[in-house]
């Protein structure tokens, strides 16, 4: 089966990498159609793409005839209308996380596809990094004996002058970091630890002082303007409404407590710690994603380098990823790759973790699910 794809969001930040290696692909795949929210921008990747159709209308995009596959890589709030509207179409997907606004969107979407024979992925790459995958061996292995605890902490730390976008507002965003790289670790908690948060503690805040406003930019072009210029060179400012920190405090179902630090702020830089601790009755680990190593402690003996892992980067996902696991479903297999089901997972507890910044208080994730 080869694909046919449209792209939504496709000159942004996710979609513009996304379309370089399909177009690495030629036996897989052919892009057909694309949408953006600027047609300047949109001209120039159509012609890239070798694209037939182009609009600002994802509507038209989508049902452009000879689509088989849809990539959503729009702002969090655009997702449910798109993925229902493939579904309807009867075409596979590829949505980006967080997948919904809430986990009653996300429970939406992956009940109208769980009961299809179309494919469906939802990139929480993280799950292939090697220096993961590693852990979770270690862990399958019961070298760390019984799990009690876990630290994970993922900074994403921005430019200090980098502009506001879609990111920054409350109204598009679902759960600003919560959302955003919340939703990487928690699938790759639970991924590694074949167990489901119970419940949470959140204190979450907006940390970063008022961000420049360009107006409708995207992030490569935010990213851009704040490495070359200061906040002081904009002539007007804008504060976010997305938390862009939170530390969560988590116990699963199976007893095992843990926290979880986020934040997009400019000033918590990564590498002062390793990203993820794992802490079991008979060892700890430690996992640097930055150095790639990955480290067992023991009492009473010295550390043990049990990998070296370097992220070099995930290759062509589509073809080692994406198109297999979308293959492997519209077979009406299963497949051990990330989908809809884990996007609706993730969604409950990244709106539960939400829920309990709001309020002050534990919530339990079953509140979240079953409010469906």
């Amino acid at each position: 089966m080869k694909f046919k794809i449209a792209v939504l969001g496709a000159t942004g930040y996710i979609g513009s990498p996304y379309r370089k290696e399909i177009r690495a692909c030629k036996d897989d795949a052919t892009i057909v159609s694309l949408c953006a929210r600027r047609l300047n921008n949109l001209e120039a990747a159509a012609k890239e793409d070798g694209a037939e159709f182009f609009s600002d209308d994802w509507q038209k995009v989508i049902t452009h005839p000879g689509v088989n596959l849809v990539l959503v890589c729009t702002p969090d709030a655009i997702h449910q209308k798109a993925v229902m509207a493939c579904a309807a179409q009867g075409v596979s997907v590829l949505c980006e996380k967080p997948v919904g606004v809430n986990a009653k969107e996300a429970w939406q979407m992956w009940n109208v596809y769980r009961s299809s024979k179309l494919g469906h992925f939802v990139p929480f790459w993280t799950r292939y990094v090697g220096i993961f995958r590693r852990t979770r061996e270690v862990v399958q292995a019961g070298a760390l004996g019984e799990i009690r605890a876990f630290t994970y902490r993922w900074y994403n730390p921005r430019p200090a002058s980098m502009p506001f976008t879609w990111r920054d507002d409350g109204e598009v965003s679902a759960g600003g970091s919560i959302g955003d790289v919340g939703s990487h670790v928690y699938d790759t908690l639970r991924w590694i630890l074949e167990d489901e948060a119970q419940r949470v503690l959140v204190h979450a805040d907006i940390i970063t002082p008022p961000k420049p406003d360009l107006g409708n930019i995207d992030l490569r072009e935010a990213l851009y303007w704040g490495g070359q210029h200061k906040s002081s060179e904009a002539k007007q400012i804008r504060k976010g409404t997305a938390y862009d920190y939170a530390s969560i405090a988590v116990q699963m179902r199976s007893g095992i407590l843990g926290t979880i630090v986020l934040s997009h702020a400019a000033f918590l830089r990564k590498g002062i710690a390793p990203e993820l601790e794992l802490h079991g009755t008979d060892a700890s680990l430690s996992l640097d994603r930055i150095t790639g190593a990955l480290r067992v402690f023991r009492r009473g003996a010295k550390p043990e380098t049990v990998a070296t892992l370097p992220d070099k980067g995930l290759g062509n996902r589509f073809s080692q990823y994406v198109f297999p696991a979308l293959r492997e479903r519209i077979a009406g297999g299963h497949s051990e790759h990330p989908g809809l089901d884990d996007g609706y997972r993730v969604q409950i507890f990244t709106d539960s973790a939400a829920c309990a910044a709001r309020r002050g208080a534990w919530v339990d994730l079953s509140e979240i699910e079953n409010q469906r």
